[in-house]
């Protein structure tokens, strides 16, 4: 899959058209059922306004929550259109159905220069299933396709690529800056292109840890999936969260590793504690050995100085995954590091997965990152060398 071959926005004419937009608004709602962080619509609003202005009609598909097929009156996108009116400056009509004749109806007696907000597309149990039919309802309801949800592109959805299979089709400017990003990791990156991998558990990243060893110069893993790697070592690594049944596979990894002439960083000592808590005895151990009865919850200042080296020499990098429980502050120093190693590192940079995007945030250095990508589990795939069925759709002739 050529990620720079996928058709952009710009490759379309939109001029008087009707253009569904697959969007990604399944933003957090609080208890009064208001908006928490309006942060995903905003990143849609660039193709949102250009259609605008080319003279399109743009009609909006999102998901909120998980509503399993059944409308749940908590989980209608009235507060996501009311907030989208006010950063749009522009008129949204936001409709109580998204698919049928009195959707069409209300198309038809649209006054110009609306936007259009359907209601949401997992009301319908079809729409994860990826029915056919409920995609060819949507497709009915437009004359050309953008999909602006990089988030939601790993999964074959009838509003991702059932709709795409109907309509000419393109990326929108979000899923494009996605798609641009990884290009440069995975396809034409500069070297030496440096991956640094956290988070707890090492059966989640295998897949990636594979697909990278055939690019990467430099592997710096640590978090809690370190701790597996070190087991197989050889080291103890006391209570400290180890998956017994992935050794196997962390030591092909390893020898993997040494026969590319890839830079495998681990860790070289840790933050300890005698208890999962966040006011647990801590302690810095003197090397990569865990005593019995403690275990690893961040790296320690060794490690920090060795990982934050590898970061500083790359001239591209990812990050996917912290270096501890950097939630809480006796073990946050490690991520911290990498997030400011990340951020003065003077390569391409880019950093995707939930709790990395919160790190880079909380440690005040987002705008310091090239991209921040707004998809975790399909950057995760990407990374893992997979095809996304939401971007291969676009791709059909």
């Amino acid at each position: 899959m050529q990620l720079d071959a996928v058709p952009s926005l710009s490759d379309l004419d939109v001029s008087g058209k009707r253009v569904l937009v697959r969007v990604d608004f399944n933003v957090p709602l609080g208890d009064d059922g208001k908006i928490t962080d309006d942060t995903r619509i905003r990143a849609a609003l660039p193709t949102i306004l250009e259609l605008c202005e080319r003279g399109a009609t743009p009609i909006l598909l999102s998901h909120l929550g998980r509503p399993k097929g059944e409308v749940v009156d908590a989980l209608r996108l009235d507060p996501v259109g009311t907030r989208l009116e006010e950063l749009s400056g522009k008129p949204v009509r936001k409709l109580y159905e998204s698919r049928g004749e009195r959707v069409m109806k209300e198309l038809d007696d649209l006054d110009a220069g609306a936007i259009v907000l359907l209601e949401n597309v997992r009301f319908h149990p079809g729409e994860t299933k990826g029915d056919p039919e409920l995609a060819a309802d949507f497709a009915a309801l437009g004359d050309l396709f953008v999909n602006d949800a990089f988030g939601t592109s790993h999964r074959d959805h009838a509003s991702v690529c059932g709709i795409a299979r109907h309509l000419p089709s393109a990326a929108g400017h979000l899923l494009r800056r996605e798609l641009d990003a990884f290009a440069r990791v995975l396809e034409t990156p500069a070297k030496p292109l440096v991956a640094v991998l956290g988070g707890a558990k090492v059966s989640d990243k295998l897949t990636v840890i594979d697909h990278l060893l055939d690019r990467v110069q430099a592997l710096v893993v640590g978090g809690g999936m370190a701790y597996t790697f070190l087991k197989a070592q050889g080291h103890g690594v006391g209570t400290s969260l180890v998956q017994d049944d992935q050794l196997d596979s962390v030591k092909r990894s390893m020898e993997k590793a040494e026969t590319l002439g890839v830079e495998l960083h681990l860790p070289l000592d840790h933050v300890v504690a005698d208890a999962f808590a966040a006011d647990a005895n801590a302690r810095v151990t003197d090397g990569p050995d865990i005593p019995d009865g403690w275990m690893g919850l961040d790296i320690g200042p060794r490690t920090i100085e060795r990982f934050s080296g590898a970061v500083a020499g790359a001239r591209t990098l990812v990050w996917n995954g912290p270096m501890g429980v950097f939630e809480w502050e006796p073990f946050q120093a490690g991520t911290r590091a990498i997030a400011e190693a990340a951020a003065s590192c003077p390569g391409y940079t880019v950093v995707g997965g939930g709790d990395s995007v919160a790190a880079v945030e909380r440690f005040g250095v987002a705008d310091r990152i090239d991209h921040i990508s707004t998809g975790g589990g399909a950057s995760l795939e990407l990374l893992e060398g997979r095809e996304l069925p939401g971007i291969v759709a676009l791709l059909r002739e």
